[in-house]
């Protein structure tokens, strides 16, 4: 648990253009209270390490944090973190949330790479 705290609060809250993996309830609080402080988009990656689009689709979220680097990018393993995907009723992977200042303002369900990119686009805009 000490390493996945180190890790978020070691993390840049810029994202620095990468996806951040959350591995605590702790460390979801921290990453979620500085993105709200700092107005920042959230996109959570809800994925599952059995899931093969999951798997696919890494790669690709992978890009868009590199493309946007202003948004804050999470994954959550659902069988690690069950809660978080029950607070959000995540019951297909991979489902991708959109949250700003703790709203959920959108989210896609399934591999739709054009979906995740165009509602990104959307959203990071606002």
């Amino acid at each position: 648990m000490a390493a996945a705290t180190v890790m978020a609060t070691a993390s840049p809250m810029a994202g620095a253009a990468e996806v951040i993996g959350i591995h605590s309830l702790e460390a979801w609080t921290i990453q979620i209270e500085e993105a709200n402080a700092a107005k920042k988009l959230v996109v959570i990656d809800f994925t599952a390490s059995w899931c093969p689009p999951c798997r696919i689709m890494a790669p690709i979220f992978a890009d868009l944090a590199k493309k946007f680097p202003h948004v804050v990018f999470l994954k959550v393993d659902v069988d690690e973190l069950k809660p978080i995907a029950e607070q959000f009723s995540v019951e297909a992977m991979p489902t991708f949330l959109f949250m700003k200042e703790g709203d959920v303002k959108d989210r896609v369900v399934g591999a739709a790479k054009d979906d995740l990119a165009a509602k990104l686009g959307l959203h990071a805009a606002q």
